[in-house]
């Protein structure tokens, strides 16, 4: 009995492998064929990455971004390569499980990686955009600073303050982006006071003179002053004039040079810049200074000292 089983068991198996065979000697010409479209698409799938890559480096700022890119076309073409390999085998089914479970995985490593892959998602953006570039002065999100370094999930700025602040892609994506670089110039706006004494009309004429007398200033026609308003203790003007930026001359140092020439410009034309001034009015509908009112009270306290004053008469 044992004998009879093996044999059985031996026969099963024989012919198991005989129908392998069979079948691997049917479907051997597809096999190979098979290989082949695996191989051509891996070699076709290197060339067009190269080129994928060169083209991405002459286009974006980032190489990173540029290698990113260029990787996942490379492997698309690949991953073609293997499926369309796979439908000439006849696995047809395999093909539709393979994208269903890369779909699963996907959408998978995407709620676990939610906040990465949109930091990721983000620098790709914006290097194919270019809001900035390295060197650029940006303000985003409370930094304004000078952009250092851009990477795939975050970006580089170093503060005026000397500090590196590591900025998510996905803010500076979202958010209000400042570029102070991508004109090439920036105005200065300086608040300047004069008495009321003076002329604004003449003080705005020997500001503009001043101010334009500067190298660093740039559009000088379009330097203005402007009366702003009525403040309680002088009538408020307002500079306006433009500079390059960034440039030779920084921002602060420009606004440095203008506030003093503007103020030995003034002083010279004889225009007052004055301090904070408080009249003190005793009136009920006002109209009686201090000064008068201590009069008023002086001449009333003699008078009633004369009035009640002992009378020595002689007798």
């Amino acid at each position: 009995m044992e004998l009879l089983k093996i044999e059985k068991f031996w026969s099963l198996i024989n012919d198991k492998l005989e129908s392998w065979l069979e079948a691997g000697i049917k479907h051997l010409p597809n096999f190979i064929v098979a290989i082949l479209i695996a191989i051509t698409f891996s070699i076709i799938a290197r060339i067009a990455g190269k080129a994928m890559k060169k083209v991405l480096l002459k286009t974006l700022e980032s190489p990173q971004i540029a290698n990113l890119l260029a990787s996942i076309f490379k492997m698309c073409v690949l991953i073609a390569g293997i499926f369309i390999a796979l439908d000439f085998l006849g696995l047809t089914g395999t093909v539709t499980s393979l994208l269903a479970g890369a779909g699963i995985v996907g959408l998978a490593i995407g709620f676990a990686f939610q906040d990465m892959t949109e930091n990721l998602i983000a620098g790709i953006a914006m290097g194919i955009r270019k809001p900035f570039q390295i060197g650029d002065v940006v303000e985003a999100d409370k930094v304004f600073g000078t952009v250092k370094t851009i990477n795939l999930r975050n970006t580089l700025v170093e503060t005026f303050f000397g500090q590196l602040e590591v900025i998510p892609n996905k803010i500076l994506f979202r958010n209000i982006l400042t570029n102070y670089s991508t004109s090439g110039f920036r105005r200065i706006e300086i608040p300047v006071g004069i008495s009321y004494a003076d002329d604004p009309e003449k003080a705005a004429e020997v500001i503009v003179e001043q101010i334009n007398q500067y190298d660093f200033v740039i559009k000088k026609q379009e330097t203005a002053v402007f009366a702003k308003d009525f403040g309680d203790s002088s009538i408020n003007l307002l500079l306006w004039f433009w500079i390059a930026y960034p440039g030779e001359t920084g921002f602060m140092q420009a606004r440095h040079q203008a506030v003093i020439g503007v103020k030995k410009a003034l002083e010279n034309a004889d225009i007052l810049i004055p301090f904070p001034i408080r009249t003190l009015d005793f009136g009920a509908k006002g109209g009686v200074k201090l000064n008068s009112m201590l009069k008023a009270n002086s001449i009333t306290n003699n008078n009633k000292t004369s009035d009640t004053a002992p009378s020595n008469e002689s007798t």
